[in-house]
């Protein structure tokens, strides 16, 4: 009897079985359904997706976007900022800016007024001069408004290059006259004769290209010789002048301003240059680097006309020049 009932008791196991799997189902069931609180079945829970919390790294995320706004603020001036500097710099400039020189600032004894200018500037200089009894650098060679022709006294001064070995002997390159006012009346460059050895360009200032487009010399000559007819002839050096023209002019109707004995002993020399005359008579710089005939032109003529009266009354030709009346008059 026992054999016959052993096997029932096994199915029955094996059928129980099944319903303990499903109550072990159910309670797992249950147990998840409490932890969420009951309000949604468990499917809905494995496919809900829960926000993760906040981590350190999307905190300095959010930090650095503040701070880049920030930066970016301090950055980007505003424009009342700009202006506040750049008048803080006008400030600042005006306050480096040197004032003036007094007549209290200048004590230098023997001191020359061109090292002065040199070394401190135009407006020292011109005290020291006033303290020296020089005279200012208010000499003016031209007179701008003045006659432009042909006056009863002009001025020629000529420019100079070599020829021959070593371009020792000299030849004229340039003529220029200009009248008792300082305007140029006459102006040209010469073709030269021969061929030229020294342009003696850092003197001269004359230049081959110049020469190319020069005047024939017998033009010029001609030209010059028609101009000085009858007039007072002034310049410096002028034996130098007229002998590369191959010109004469009646020595009573020269005024030479290297050879007028008043401006000789006032500078004490022999034979003073232009530049040395200019300088310490007229107050101004002539002959810096390459010269201009036209501007040592006007220099004799301005030192002319600064004595004029006083020359004329020692002049060995007194008589007034047979010439045609200037549209101007003869003092500037």
């Amino acid at each position: 009897m026992d054999s016959k009932k052993q096997p029932k008791v096994i199915q029955q196991n094996r059928e129980g079985s099944p319903g303990k799997a499903k109550r072990d189902e159910m309670g797992t069931e249950k147990t998840d359904h409490a932890a969420s609180g009951g309000s949604a079945p468990a499917g809905s829970l494995r496919n809900r997706k829960v926000p993760a919390p906040p981590t350190k790294a999307s905190r300095a995320e959010h930090s650095e976007k503040g701070t880049k706004k920030r930066t970016n603020g301090d950055i980007s001036p505003t424009q009342g900022d700009i202006k506040h500097k750049k008048r803080k710099a006008k400030e600042a400039a005006a306050a480096l800016t040197p004032a003036p020189p007094t007549e209290e600032d200048i004590w230098f004894d023997d001191v020359d007024p061109a090292d002065i200018e040199a070394a401190i500037g135009p407006e020292a200089a011109e005290i020291a001069r006033k303290q020296l009894g020089q005279s200012e650098r208010s000499v003016t060679l031209v007179k701008e408004q003045a006659f432009g022709g042909l006056t009863r006294a002009l001025a020629m001064d000529c420019e100079m290059v070599g020829v021959g070995p070593n371009g020792e002997e000299s030849i004229a390159a340039r003529v220029s006259i200009v009248n008792q006012y300082g305007k140029c009346v006459y102006d040209k460059y010469i073709k030269p004769t021969q061929p030229v050895t020294d342009y003696r360009t850092a003197v001269s200032g004359i230049r081959p290209e110049h020469l190319r487009q020069g005047e024939e010399f017998e033009v010029v000559q001609k030209e010059v010789a028609d101009m000085l007819k009858g007039r007072i002839l002034v310049g410096h050096a002028l034996h130098n002048d007229l002998k590369v023209l191959f010109l004469d002019h009646p020595k009573k109707k020269i005024r030479d301003t290297q050879k007028y004995k008043p401006f000789k002993s006032h500078v004490q020399s022999g034979r003073p240059s232009l530049k040395l005359l200019a300088e310490e008579i007229l107050g101004i710089r002539v002959q810096q680097a390459e010269h201009c005939s036209i501007q040592d032109a006007q220099a004799a003529m301005r030192l002319y006309i600064m004595v004029k009266k006083d020359w004329e009354s020692i002049a060995p030709d007194r008589r007034p020049a047979a010439i045609a009346p200037d549209a101007g008059s003869d003092d500037a």
